[in-house]
């Protein structure tokens, strides 16, 4: 990679890591694996950085969307667990917010991977159905009826109202 082109990257990936990591954890439900997933997908856009320089955050997305697919449809998925640790640190949320928080988490990790990931892509990452779409490599109907199956699985998983803004 020439010397311009890696300041470049350097630049994306200080500026965007986060909003990347953040979308990783929730593709993954797990903060390791999505440190990985975000790795491989920074990784494989260092390679191509001359030819996707000008809008990377969408190919990021895209690699990590179908890297986390690959992932799940391995028959190696789901074998290792790792053991989550609490940081100390005071509790700043009211205990409803949590209890809300932890049972969407739960709800949404409960979900097929494909209708997790409409949901993150569509309402987490604020994406069109038309971005959607592109980065699932699916039409925008198919968007629609697996945001629509996602949500009503979600009511019942959760016994409750969800509702989700766009």
């Amino acid at each position: 990679m020439h010397f311009d082109h890696q300041s470049e990257f350097a630049e994306f990936v200080a500026a965007r890591s986060g909003s990347l990591i953040r979308l990783a954890y929730v593709l993954t439900g797990d903060q390791h694996a999505a440190e990985d997933l975000l790795q491989t997908a920074l990784a494989k856009t260092a390679g191509r950085w001359r030819k996707i320089r000008s809008a990377p955050e969408a190919y990021v997305r895209r690699v990590m969307y179908h890297e986390q697919v690959s992932r799940w449809r391995s028959p190696r998925w789901g074998r290792e667990h790792t053991a989550a640790s609490l940081p100390d640190r005071p509790e700043t949320e009211r205990p409803d917010e949590i209890e809300t928080r932890v049972t969407m988490q739960q709800a949404l990790l409960a979900l097929p991977a494909r209708k997790r990931a409409v949901l993150v892509l569509r309402y987490y990452e604020d994406l069109s159905e038309s971005e959607v779409a592109k980065i699932m490599g699916c039409s925008i109907g198919t968007v629609r009826s697996q945001t629509h199956q996602a949500v009503t699985r979600l009511r019942e998983l959760i016994g409750r109202p969800v509702t989700l803004e766009a």
